[in-house]
């Protein structure tokens, strides 16, 4: 900690500073990523078209292993808007997530910038390792999903029909709003090892402890898998509880390691 400490007054000027600097590096952010709008949802929206990367690599598989199941039928797609004002405030919302996760980094520097004073050196090393592993796993989670998850979701929900009579028009508001909220959630489920290392920590939970319900993990694993992506697809809920599954032992790794370096 500092050797001398900041009066009330003092800390409420540094935080004012803190939170404007943040304010306009997320505007700035926003700003850019808004007359950036060609680039931008050229990226949101190649899950859409059926040449995107997943669906070229399954059909590549299937291809090469013969296997008919696997390929994935081309499909054509156009997303809708039924209000006045729709796109352009899809176009605000959008460069909003943009602008916070370009400015992130920077947010999460300027935050632990204020706090850290108020660390002891030891909390101040966890505090990073916490902070820089849990982005990076968030950032894994959110590629999953964008690359493998949401593609297989999307294409699943807007080919499914009850009736040959119904046809599917798929807002463009209800694309954007399942691509963030898959996002979000893969990146929240990322932060498993996280989570477990913490609770290693406050002694909560230990390594022999994991591995006694490593069975029962897999079970909830099928079910956080099924509740993310609700659809009948063998293969999406595979794709979605493996990761989830390998992250539970990566868990159990870094708790046993944990306890390990505790105890000596």
């Amino acid at each position: 900690m500092k050797d001398s400490e900041l009066t009330f007054w003092e800390h409420l000027d540094e935080l004012r500073s803190t939170l404007w600097r943040v304010v306009v590096v997320l505007v700035l952010s926003v700003i850019v990523s808004f007359f950036f709008k060609e680039e931008l949802f050229s990226i949101i929206l190649a899950p859409k078209e059926p040449d995107f990367y997943i669906y070229r690599f399954f059909n590549f598989i299937g291809e090469k292993l013969n296997i008919a199941g696997l390929g994935m039928d081309n499909f054509n797609l156009k997303l809708i808007n039924t209000k006045l004002s729709g796109q352009f405030i899809m176009h605000m919302t959008v460069s909003l997530y943009a602008g916070l996760i370009l400015s992130s980094p920077y947010i999460l520097y300027k935050l632990f910038s204020f706090i850290s004073p108020a660390l002891y050196q030891k909390e101040k090393k966890y505090a990073v390792s916490v902070l820089f592993w849990g982005y990076v796993l968030f950032a894994i989670g959110v590629a999953l999903s964008y690359f493998v998850i949401f593609p297989f979701t999307f294409r699943f929900f807007a080919l499914y029909s009850v009736s040959m009579e119904v046809e599917n028009t798929i807002l463009l508001s209800s694309y954007i709003d399942t691509l963030v909220v898959l996002s979000v959630l893969m990146g929240v489920v990322f932060e498993i090892p996280i989570l477990a290392w913490l609770l290693s920590k406050f002694g909560l939970i230990n390594a022999s402890l994991m591995r006694k319900f490593r069975r029962h993990s897999i079970v909830v694993a099928l079910i956080i898998s099924a509740i993310i992506t609700p659809t009948s697809d063998v293969v999406t809920l595979l794709l979605v509880s493996l990761p989830i599954i390998m992250l539970y032992e990566v868990s159990i790794f870094v708790v046993g390691l944990t306890n390990t370096t505790s105890n000596t």
